[in-house]
């Protein structure tokens, strides 16, 4: 039996027709809900880019993975020295151990930027080059340096960053030649190989990712002004953590109003729509081998995007716009059609899922999906996520358990209680309607902190540790073409003036 998994960055939970979504065209997500299981309460580990992929590769929570945030923490107390070295072999390298042919293609996001994970072939498309030999290097650069040189000028293949972050944009690339095409061709291209073994296939697209820069025609797909507006709630709710109104400023978007976030949402949008379109071409490749009924495919994303709800943009909050994803399984030997399951599941799920479809169940942290889905298997009756490094104020916890959210924010001692099912927006408190829930879920996320080195820094005595309220000092990020020797805004406009 193979395996493919197919990703994609900062893909809300909400962003697929079939599901419940009236106002997006996703033909070929559809067509995945239709082929096999839905799970709506998934969610991210770890709601940010390096650190829910840790989680993916390795099956493992960040408690053991050390990564938080997009960096890597030092190893707790008593830990190994390298991430495998305290997990175990990465998904790749396992699957490949398992007499499996391996590809991976598309944003990987490690640290170092070029780790072997395993794969027989590993094809690159990250979003930065921070040196020459980087860009250079990477698969998707030196496919358009090689086969397009005409393109070879541009400074920002995928759209322009920093202040045009969260401005609606156009791809400086045709549809038939953007990174996400690029993928899909090489991912048809190992999908149709002759080889006697079963094939594992990592497919990661680095949009909708911002900047929203969709190419012709998807730019002009959704009209913005049938877009519905963000869903904000009270300031003091919205922004009871700090790091969103620090994200907002930190990438321009502390001033964007109903009409702009309209347009970047049908820029999101068609995004969406255009890798939708890639995705079909990649199903199309699976439908048409022999084995396809004997091909289990797993879509998922690596966290959402608030998209202006709760006056906030970009991920690493545990509002439900960032953290919950979604998350289809396909399967149509083993997996009934068109389902929708309502269980806790987690990216950390997935490694458990590949080992156990070929054979050699390897769970680590998460939980067996297929045994949960053929009604074998317990489901998780409560699921946590984390950000930021125990014992520094930056840490924070969410705590997920039936009908309720539970989140703690370090810094102050803060903390949030949702009913998903009555208030599925999360716009009012309710930890002073429902203090018993309150203290049932910050013990169990003392419980759960507690039983490892990596979570006891987190901890005061028996409870949550608290730092004093500090607002973090605002500042902006710079992401430009370092590759190209650009760091930043000239100190005059002059020194960037061309020579005549």
């Amino acid at each position: 039996m193979n395996i493919l998994f197919i990703m994609t960055d900062q893909q809300r939970f909400d962003t697929i027709a079939a599901l419940g979504n009236p106002h997006i065209y996703t033909p070929h997500l559809d067509r995945l809900v239709r082929r096999g299981a839905s799970f709506t309460n998934a969610y991210s580990p770890c709601p940010v880019c390096m650190a829910a992929r840790y989680c993916i590769r390795t099956g493992c929570t960040p408690l053991t993975t050390r990564c938080f945030t997009n960096a890597l923490s030092a190893p707790a107390p008593g830990q190994a020295d390298t991430i495998a070295g305290r997990t175990g072999r990465y998904l790749a390298a396992t699957m490949t151990r398992l007499g499996y042919r391996t590809f991976g293609i598309g944003k990987f996001h490690t640290q170092p930027c070029y780790e072997d994970l395993g794969f027989e072939v590993h094809l690159h498309s990250e979003e930065l080059y921070d040196t020459p030999a980087n860009r250079r290097r990477d698969s998707y650069a030196a496919f358009l340096q090689k086969q397009h040189p005409e393109y070879a000028w541009l400074e920002m293949l995928m759209g322009e960053r920093t202040e045009m972050y969260y401005m609606p944009q156009l791809s400086p690339m045709p549809a038939a030649l953007t990174v996400e095409a690029w993928a899909a061709d090489r991912a048809v291209e190992q999908i149709r190989k002759k080889d006697p073994r079963p094939w594992f296939g990592f497919v990661s697209f680095i949009g909708p990712h911002p900047p929203f820069a969709p190419p012709i025609p998807f730019n002009r797909m959704y009209d913005p002004d049938r877009m519905p507006n963000p869903r904000r709630g009270d300031l003091a709710i919205d922004h009871q953590d700090d790091y969103i109104p620090w994200m907002n400023h930190a990438i321009w978007a502390d001033d964007i109003n109903d009409a702009h976030a309209r347009i970047l949402k049908a820029r999101y949008y068609g995004e969406l729509s255009y890798i939708d379109w890639c995705l079909g071409r990649i199903l199309d490749a699976v439908e048409k081998r022999a084995d396809a009924d004997d091909t289990l495919i797993g879509f998922f994303s690596d966290h959402g995007d608030h998209l202006g709800d709760h006056h906030a943009w970009q991920k690493e909050s545990f509002f439900e716009a960032s953290v919950h994803v979604p998350f289809l399984l396909s399967w149509p030997k083993r997996i009934a059609a068109n389902i929708r399951r309502p269980e806790l599941v987690s990216l950390i799920d997935l490694f458990g899922l590949a080992t156990t479809v070929a054979g050699a169940p390897e769970l680590r942290d998460g939980c067996d999906l297929l045994g949960v889905l053929a009604g074998q298997a317990q489901p998780r009756t409560r699921l946590f996520s984390y950000y930021g490094e125990p014992g520094t104020p930056l840490f924070k916890i969410m705590v997920r358990q039936g009908d309720w959210k539970y989140i703690f924010l370090a810094n102050g001692g803060r903390e949030q209680l949702f009913n998903l099912a009555h208030d599925p927006n999360e716009l009012h408190q309710a930890c002073q309607r429902h203090p018993t829930i309150v203290r049932d879920l910050r013990c169990a996320a003392v419980a759960e902190l507690s039983a490892s080195t990596s979570g006891r820094p987190a901890l005061k005595g028996s409870d949550l540790r608290a730092f004093p309220f500090h607002q973090r000092k605002r500042e902006r990020i710079y992401q430009f073409d370092l590759s190209r020797g650009i760091h930043g805004f000239p100190a005059h406009p002059k020194d960037v003036w061309p020579a005549r």
